[in-house]
């Protein structure tokens, strides 16, 4: 199973979850950073207690982590940056021009004015770290894709505490706030200008429905701001739809004309319990892929979320057609059965997610199908993968690239085979199914933060100590590294 030429092997990391750890470069200016020590959440069980400034240190370590990279035989990096970190301060005193009207932000112009203005707000220390990270990778021969947003946000745009507390009534309300999303094109077209140079292609945001749904429909989720409330999700998620959107134009408007720009979306493959829930399966796929993906690739924008309210969409031409590729994070499944709506606004679409497959498992045992499970409780399913491939590229026809894959799996004791199987399916997508996928970055590189988890859950090819920083491979790293450098997957490992 070779791979063809220019498919690309690498990693993906982020910003909040990997830069914090050797001192001096903490930033307490994010959302998640109040979040993680919030004494409420800590209380609860809701967030480990875990500290991200105790993590692999990646901000003053960079050099040696793309070490372990170019070593490895990868070609590519996924990284993303703090948004905090570049505007710790807020940036509304620069002044875009906004186009809006009762539907939603159409249109922001960020111009040379408000570049320098937002110049002058900008943490230059940050710019330059970030500036010498990516001159590194591109020293190297490494492909870069940067990612503006992954999860975190500033605290003056976010105080999740404070929302949560007040119901979302006082503080800084995030993604709740139309003006977020002109604030996320100005600090989108502010990174192309200083940064692009050294972009090979950009992604926007990082999952941007799991920030809805985990934080406005899973308030045990232990992410901020930790409520329930069906209206707020759909503000939320409408807001990251123009948010995307936006940025895509300011990213456009500011980088070289062949840099592509695309969204990291965490794909669910959906699959019914029985014959009886075909129509249930459908109808969590629209809710979980299609709604959101349909908005910014094809500018309609369903105004409710069951299947039948997205044959009748408000057509957005201000959203469609803005995206150039589609990062797909796959971990595992949903099975789902039919029900009743259990709320009369949420009406959750005549299906439930039924416990004992994919995501919803015991740690370390078997699912109800047989397949093992990892340290989190997901199930290993590696033909979820080759059939989330088919299903967007036959929906969308842009290129894919598999930008999240990996385990949680301290003892090493699925991640070889896991990473096997997942690109013996990717390989079938690619070849047998003729899906166009550009490449596969695995989750991760090295241990790092794992949110509300924080350390327990080791996603790593690389073992970190978290006194000394050492970085120590595990067997999947050495296998990876095999299959990247030979670009095939040795016959020994093919099942």
């Amino acid at each position: 199973m070779e791979f063809p030429e220019g498919f690309r092997f690498g990693v993906s990391m982020s910003g909040f979850q990997f830069e914090m750890g050797c001192g001096g470069e903490a930033d307490p200016h994010s959302d998640w950073w109040i979040w993680a020590r919030d004494p409420l959440n800590v209380g609860l069980g809701l967030v480990s207690g875990d500290l991200p400034e105790d993590g692999p240190g990646y901000w003053s370590l960079f050099k040696r982590d793309h070490d372990l990279v170019e070593e490895m035989g990868l070609d590519a990096v996924r990284i993303g940056i703090e948004w905090s970190r570049i505007f710790p301060r807020p940036t509304r005193g620069a002044r875009a021009c906004v186009e809006e009207d009762e539907e939603g932000v159409k249109a922001v112009e960020v111009d040379e004015r408000c570049l320098e203005e937002l110049d002058g707000l900008a943490n230059e220390q940050a710019v330059e770290r970030y500036r010498e990270i990516l001159s590194d990778l591109k020293s190297r021969g490494i492909h870069v894709t940067l990612c503006l947003n992954h999860f975190t946000l500033p605290l003056w745009i976010h105080d999740p505490a404070r929302a949560r507390d007040s119901l979302l009534g006082e503080g800084p309300r995030g993604w709740l706030d139309r003006r977020t999303v002109v604030e996320f094109a100005k600090y989108a077209a502010y990174v192309a200008y200083r940064l692009g140079d050294l972009v090979d292609s950009w992604a926007t945001l990082n999952e941007p429905r799991a920030v809805a749904y985990e934080g406005y429909l899973r308030p045990r989720s232990g992410f901020p701001p930790g409520i329930f409330s069906f209206r707020a999700y759909s503000e939320a998620l409408r807001n990251l739809v123009e948010a995307h959107a936006r940025a895509y134009d300011a990213l456009k408007a500011w980088s070289p004309e062949e840099i592509s720009v695309g969204v990291i979306y965490d794909v669910y493959v959906v699959e019914p319990l029985s014959e009886g829930d075909e129509e249930a399966s459908e109808g969590a796929w629209h809710f979980f892929n299609w709604w959101f993906l349909d908005a910014i690739a094809r500018g309609e924008l369903a105004l409710e979320y069951s299947r039948e309210a997205a044959e009748e969409p408000l057509s957005r031409r201000d959203l469609g057609g803005r995206i150039d590729w589609i990062g797909v994070n796959y971990y595992s499944r949903l099975v789902v059965e039919r029900s009743e709506p259990w709320l009369e606004e949420m009406d959750l679409l005549g299906w439930r997610i039924v416990r004992g497959y994919g995501f919803e498992c015991e740690p370390r045992s078997r699912s109800l199908a047989g397949f093992p499970t990892s340290d989190s409780g997901w199930e290993a399913y590696p033909e979820g993968l080759r059939k989330a491939l088919k299903e967007v590229y036959e929906r969308y026809r842009v290129p894919l690239v598999v930008s999240e894959n990996g385990v949680a799996d301290a003892e090493d004791r699925l991640r070889p085979d896991f990473i096997v199987e997942h690109l013996v399916q990717l390989w079938r997508a690619l070849v047998e199914d003729r899906v166009d996928v550009e490449g596969y970055y695995h989750w991760s590189l090295v241990d790092n933060y794992e949110w509300h988890r924080g350390f327990e859950m080791k996603y790593g090819l690389y073992a970190v100590d978290r006194e000394t920083k050492e970085r120590m491979p595990r067997e999947s790293a050495r296998l990876y590294s095999r299959i990247a450098s030979e670009r095939a997957i040795p016959e020994s490992r093919q099942p």
